[in-house]
């Protein structure tokens, strides 16, 4: 896979001897690519081989050059290594950094996933002030069919868009399913009415508007109006409330409170208020408008596995963070089916829940968390490979991070900024919250001295509080193990100034890592790849604590029992969705296998002598990974025959709930003592029962 660098007219001090030696690759320096030197690109996409361009900025004018290069069919992969160092104040030490990011771009592409379709006629529904919405319909209506519902203002006399008019009911849905429910409550049916304003020269208070709706705050009941509409009969006061429901494909809201209160609203919707709609913004809206008619995909982003899930059993909840973190309202409890349901077509990708998820059961697909691993793996062996020490990653979203360290590294070339770190490489994700602490672990087992997560005003304010409470579990593991220094930080920065001033910080952050790297990959299991990262940093660890104790959001913990109320009813064994707590079919025994525990709270929740109780920690003896009895009790035998079938104390405590029982006098309450067998038996052998035969 041919690699093309290029120092950008001489404005990096790139070293293609020391990145060649990196990348296992001999390495020709250029300085005008894009211009004189083109030559080259264009020699190298007749190879057949995927080429790498280290160079962004000019990824259209490549692409063009591709195609009318004859004999070019070899797939280009960009890669910037200038703004992310070539152009920051240290760039001369940048070289293993920039190696990292050469050696990243020759992964294969994430593997494809499954997609979710949207189909869009371009029925789009404009909600908000008539004069407004009419501004906006005329921009679009040539290119889509507008419906308009009226909330007030004055309209143009002629009647270019259909308007409807009353009370929001309901709107809900997504791009091309959006469904809207009304109540046409007003007097005036806007299809019956013919604007002829007769109405409104008619009524003595003036209570009807342009938008022909009647205000009946204002309105008197002279009924004026209605002699005025005789003809047209489009005014009626007795006429009931009529409920509506309609289909469109796109949502433009000009309110002032949007229609959707959620942190990510639905793909399709677009809500614009007043003081949006003469800026830049409504001409964006516009534009995004008038593309979005045809058939779109997107990826699949989660995968579901609910054996895993921890959210429901028999009907009680236990772990809901997915529910709560998700921003764009995706997820909601299927109690009746003991699951949660996700709407793929109003999941935006965040990966949040899979972040905060204790079990694996939601798992980020695309990419998957097995080629971010091996992503994360190549940056940290290129950068120490090519003579790095203490590498930083800096995880950033595609979109508005991704922009912010760009005008960073512009900032640096002018003089205005230092630019990012030579030890600090940035690795753009989809969502800064797609990732967790099983891929934070893993990198510092792998030799990153620290993990740090940009935010920009893109997230949702339970991401930060998600991001950070993962933080603080993992801060604690490596802390507890001897790893000394700071390993995790959130970074929240808006301006390239703010981040230029955290990222100089930030790169003296260097916390100790293991002597031996981890050479695991991730696994497709959170759970398994928490194992590899744990196991690894435990042998390696400075300190040997056989415990940590941990905050309450870990994954990880024990099961206290209360002995004196637990029945061994065994309830909290079948609610368990890890196999955690797990019974003994040889004794009446209630035992825990640590290792398993995801401190969901379905135990506790499920308990009912509340006999359960949480205790977040991590175990790091060799108990941790085998049974461990939390109780145990004598059995209780049959009186007939002596086979066990309860235990003494469940026994006991039936037999005294059930001793007044008028129903468990005598022989009946005598049956209680006996297993199922000799219960049956004596019934039928008693000569004072009563016998359906004998009725």
């Amino acid at each position: 896979m041919p690699t093309l660098i290029c120092d950008c007219n001489k404005t990096m001090p790139l070293d293609p001897q020391a990145l060649g030696r990196a990348l296992d690759e001999n390495l020709t320096l250029h300085s005008t690519l894009c211009r004189r030197e083109a030559g080259a690109f264009q020699q190298a996409v007749k190879s057949g081989d995927d080429v790498v361009v280290a160079c962004t900025q000019e990824k259209r004018l490549f692409g063009e050059l591709g195609t009318q290069t004859e004999g070019a069919v070899s797939p280009i992969r960009f890669v910037n290594i200038r703004e992310t160092g070539g152009w920051s104040r240290d760039a001369r030490g940048a070289m293993p950094k920039l190696a990292a990011l050469l050696a990243a771009a020759k992964l294969p592409e994430p593997e494809p996933v499954p997609t979710v379709t949207y189909k869009s006629a371009g029925r789009l529904l404009v909600i908000g002030p008539l004069a407004e919405a009419e501004r906006f319909a005329a921009v679009v209506g040539d290119s889509l069919d507008v419906t308009i519902f009226s909330r007030g203002g004055a309209g143009a006399q002629e009647r270019r868009f259909p308007v409807v008019g009353g009370k929001i009911v309901k709107l809900a849905g997504w791009l091309g399913a959006f469904q809207l429910e009304w109540s046409q409550d007003n007097a005036i049916d806007l299809d019956l009415c013919t604007r002829c304003n007769a109405c409104v020269a008619a009524c003595p208070e003036g209570a009807i508007g342009l938008d022909y709706q009647v205000d009946l705050l204002a309105c008197t009941s002279h009924r004026d109006c209605v002699k005025a509409c005789s003809v047209a009969g489009a005014i009626d006061f007795a006429r009931e409330p009529v409920a509506h429901s309609e289909s469109y494909d796109l949502v433009l809201d000009l309110r002032q409170q949007p229609g959707f209160a959620q942190h990510a609203p639905p793909q399709g919707y677009f809500h614009l208020p007043a003081a949006d709609v003469s800026g830049p913004t409504a001409l964006q809206t516009v534009l995004r408008l008038r593309e979005l008619v045809g058939e779109f995909e997107k990826p699949k982003f989660f995968t579901y596995k609910q054996k895993l899930c921890a959210h429901s059993r028999n009907e009680k909840t236990g772990c809901n963070a997915c529910i709560e973190i998700c921003s764009a309202e995706a997820i909601a409890s299927d109690k009746h089916r003991q699951q949660i349901k996700v709407n793929p077509n109003l999941c935006v990708g965040c990966g949040a829940c899979t972040m905060v998820c204790p079990t694996g059961a939601l798992g980020y697909a695309y990419p998957k968390a097995a080629e971010q691993g091996t992503k994360i793996r190549t940056l940290v062996s290129t950068y120490e490979r090519a003579g790095g020490a203490a590498p930083i990653l800096l995880l950033h979203s595609q979109e508005r991070g991704q922009a912010l360290v760009e005008e960073l590294g512009r900032s640096a070339r002018t003089g205005k900024a230092q630019g990012v770190p030579a030890n600090v490489i940035p690795l753009a994700v989809w969502h800064t919250a797609s990732t967790g602490i099983d891929l934070w672990l893993s990198a510092v087992a792998q030799g990153t001295a620290h993990v740090a997560v940009l935010a920009t005003h893109e997230e949702a304010p339970q991401y930060l509080e998600g991001l950070r409470a993962q933080m603080d579990v993992a801060q604690a593991i490596l802390a507890a193990l001897g790893y000394a220094g700071s390993h995790l930080s959130l970074l929240q920065s808006s301006a390239p100034a703010d981040l230029d001033q955290q990222l100089q910080a930030l790169a003296k952050r260097r916390g100790a890592v293991p002597a031996v790297r981890g050479r695991f990959g991730v696994a497709a299991d959170k759970r398994t790849t928490l194992d590899l990262a744990l196991d690894h940093l435990v042998e390696h660890g400075p300190a040997k604590p056989e415990a940590i104790a941990l905050p309450a959001a870990a994954p990880f913990g024990n099961i206290l029992v209360d002995k004196d109320k637990c029945t061994l009813c065994l309830s909290c064994v079948s609610a368990c969705p890890a196999s955690a707590l797990q019974d003994n079919p040889n004794a009446p025994q209630l035992r825990l296998v640590e290792k398993n525990c995801v401190q969901c709270g379905l135990c506790a929740t499920t308990c009912p002598e509340n006999a359960i109780t949480l205790q977040p920690r991590l175990l790091l003896t060799p108990e941790r990974k085998l049974p461990r009895v939390l109780n145990e009790a004598k059995p209780y035998g049959c009186i007939r025959c002596s086979k066990p079938f309860g235990t003494l104390k469940g026994i006991e405590l039936m037999l005294g709930k059930l001793a007044g029982h008028s129903m468990f006098q005598g022989a009946a309450l005598e049956r209680l003592k006996m297993c199922a067998d000799c219960r049956v038996i004596d019934i039928y052998s008693a000569q004072d029962e009563a016998r359906i035969s004998d009725l």
